[in-house]
């Protein structure tokens, strides 16, 4: 077993380049706990809760992931004993009592002990010898007609304890559910074994403890003749959280059994036996016990124990619940005939050592080459394997993927207030930096929100009002990205201020052309001057992102015939490169102030950059609109040929924003001009 270590070695710096350094995957739990930090104000404010859960939110980013949403109403209140009664206001929320007499362990029954507060609630209730339970099955048949209305979410169907659906190409579990921060005596276990293995670590357990659990909308259809009153107990936040404190080599451990099951155990079948969760509680019976020494250069010994305890469990055709034992996970799939093929399948692959990881396809790339040569050794040196531009891209994409849209003022007013409270503590610099951008992206927000819903009596007063709102849009754009300047420029045209319009735009072009300005595509070398500087100052001074038009807002009036066809078909957003909105503005605001050569000069600037574009300042997925824009362009400022070829150009890319029908809208009107 003398080349295991090395192998290891090997596969451990293969699973950092795949599932993610220390340093990656500290970020992504950072920026996603930011964004949970300051959304939950709102959130509370909207009387609805939602957090992500599962693989991502553990700081996964396999490409197969899909992404889970737990959501609860903040009205509603589980208590599991009726002493507790007394903790709540009646008046303001539906107390609801769990009863986990003559349920499997693991579920309970929600008995209704105030009048539901809400249609939901009400449309879920039934009677049972006189006292009121809520059905998950009702439960779930009226938010999937609610989430099946919802445009944004297409293909919405049930999925065990929840509702899946798709958002653009990206699949989503929605778990409408219900918390409870009264933990019931079946835990119990599991907090006294917590003691005893000081696993998790003390201060972890409390905040476990302080966050409470969730029940989900299933009951056990094998066990009971009344599961359509169960609700499963779920500890999805527990189980967060219990990633959170694993090490690199545990976390990477987990990642590669999950990689397994996926590749190798679940290939090709339609309905497997095993799930993630089982190698989740895998991880979790195996790290308390301290019989395994968590190392990278032990990391093959690692995996063969874990696969070892399951293969037992399903030897055993026992699967104990981690946080209520008396559960067994196996007991409704994994009996008779399915259990004997699975073990004969797993079986299998005991046979063949740890070799059996080379049956998996992405397992194998990064073992092979240390196996055709013996003196093969990766040698891992963390900021060797991912340089500042990497880690800066990452941060970057993990930015991006976060949504802090309002659609009010007044919770735009919330957040601010949440930003502004937690502006007083100190945080990691990659929570810091999540705080500035979210800060930046809410004063944009406020700004066009406000512009569209406020009314002035007198020039006065709408003078005033545009002058505080150019000075919050002047400071967004000194703590956001580089490119967020270009909302002010996008303001000065929205109300007539053209001359401020191209007073800027010589200002954003110079700062959009230096030679390290991230966006789609990196110059290293360029990157490299501007290293030295704090995260800080890079995104301020060198990160460019796509503006973003929130369909429900006006941001110009040119453009509102899209934003309008893109609601109406569930897009909450369309994107635009920063370096066409340029040159978009550019156009416009010269034909406005009658400047006949600049606006031409930018019309032809803005055909070049489409024209010749190989990808650098104008994404795929933004193309759609980028011929759109040029249509528009062309379009006001009389050429009407041009504007024509230029909407048909539209229509023959691949359509992201969904746009097509104010596409043809706007052919047909230049048809009709042209006859």
């Amino acid at each position: 077993m003398d080349h295991i270590p090395r192998l290891s070695e090997v596969l451990y710096v293969g699973l950092c380049r795949k599932i993610g350094t220390t340093t990656e995957v500290a970020i992504r739990r950072d920026v996603m706990d930011m964004k949970e930090m300051i959304n939950t104000p709102v959130q509370m404010y909207i009387g609805c809760r939602y957090i992500d859960t599962g693989s991502f939110r553990e700081g996964f980013r396999f490409h197969s992931s899909d992404q889970d949403i737990m959501y609860w109403s903040v009205n509603h209140k589980i208590i599991n004993n009726i002493s507790q009664f007394t903790i709540y206001d009646a008046s303001k929320h539906t107390i609801i009592l769990m009863e986990d007499t003559d349920t499997p362990p693991g579920f309970v029954r929600l008995r209704l002990l105030t009048q539901p507060r809400d249609y939901f609630i009400n449309s879920a209730v039934v009677s049972l010898n006189g006292i009121h339970y809520l059905s998950n099955l009702l439960w779930k048949e009226k938010w999937l007609q609610k989430i099946k209305e919802m445009k944004a979410i297409k293909n919405v169907e049930g999925h065990g304890p929840c509702l899946t659906g798709y958002v653009g190409d990206i699949e989503n579990d929605y778990a409408l559910c219900f918390i409870s921060k009264h933990w019931t005596k079946i835990t119990s276990n599991w907090i006294e074994r917590s003691h005893e293995y000081t696993w998790p670590p003390e201060y972890v357990l409390t905040e476990i403890l302080k966050s409470g659990f969730h029940c989900v909308a299933i009951g056990n259809d094998i066990l009971s003749p009344s599961y359509e009153l169960e609700w499963r107990l779920s500890f999805s936040r527990a189980e967060q959280k219990l990633v959170c404190t694993m090490n690199h080599a545990q976390f990477l451990c987990y990642g590669l059994l999950k990689i397994f099951l996926k590749e190798v155990i679940n290939h090709s079948i339609r309905e497997p036996l095993l799930c993630s969760y089982h190698i989740k509680t895998t991880m979790f019976w195996i790290i308390p016990l301290e019989t395994i020494q968590w190392y990278p250069n032990n990391l093959l010994n690692c995996f063969w124990k874990c696969f070892k305890y399951l293969i037992h469990c399903v030897y055993r055709g026992e699967f104990p619940n981690f946080f209520i034992p008396q559960n067994n996970m196996f007991s409704n799939k994994v009996i008779g005939s399915n259990r004997i093929c699975l073990l004969e399948q797993l079986n299998q692959y005991y046979r063949m050592g740890v070799s059996c990881l080379l049956l998996s396809p992405t397992l194998r790339s990064i073992l092979e080459p240390a196996l055709r040569t013996s003196s093969f050794s990766d040698h891992f040196v963390e900021g060797h394997v991912k340089s500042v531009e990497e880690i800066d891209t990452l941060a970057r994409f993990e930015l991006f993927s976060l949504s802090f849209s309002n659609s009010s003022y007044q919770q735009i007013v919330t957040q601010l207030k949440s930003v502004e409270r937690l502006l007083q503590f100190s945080f990691s610099p990659y929570q810091t930096l999540t705080l500035q951008y979210c800060t930046a992206q809410t004063l944009i927000d406020m700004v066009f929100i406000a512009a569209q819903s406020s009314s002035c009596s007198t020039n006065k007063e709408r003078s005033g009002l545009e002058r505080t709102f150019c000075k919050i849009l002047k400071l967004a754009g000194k703590i956001g990205f580089v490119s967020d300047l270009l909302y002010l420029a996008l303001y000065y045209y929205r109300i007539g201020r053209y001359h401020g319009t191209v007073k800027l735009i010589p200002v954003i072009r110079k700062r959009l052309s230096q030679p390290f300005i991230m966006y789609e595509i990196l110059d290293v070398e360029g990157y490299k001057a501007v290293c030295s500087l704090s995260l800080s100052q890079r995104m301020k001074i060198v990160w460019a992102r796509n503006l973003t038009f929130n369909v429900s807002v006006l941001y110009i009036e040119e453009f509102l015939l899209e934003q309008q066809e893109a609601e109406k078909n569930g897009r909450p957003s369309l994107y635009i490169s920063p370096f066409l909105t340029l040159e978009w503005l550019s156009v416009l605001s010269y034909y406005r102030l009658g400047n006949q050569s600049l606006y031409q000069q930018s019309l032809s600037d803005l055909k070049t950059l489409l024209l010749y574009d190989d990808g650098t300042y104008m994404p795929t997925k933004t193309k759609d609109l980028s011929w759109q824009i040029l249509g528009i362009c062309q379009h006001v400022l009389g050429d009407l040929h041009g504007a024509l070829h230029s909407y048909r150009e539209s229509l023959k890319q691949e359509p992201c924003h969904k746009i097509q029908k104010a596409t043809e809208t706007r052919i047909s009107y230049v048809e009709r001009q042209l006859q």
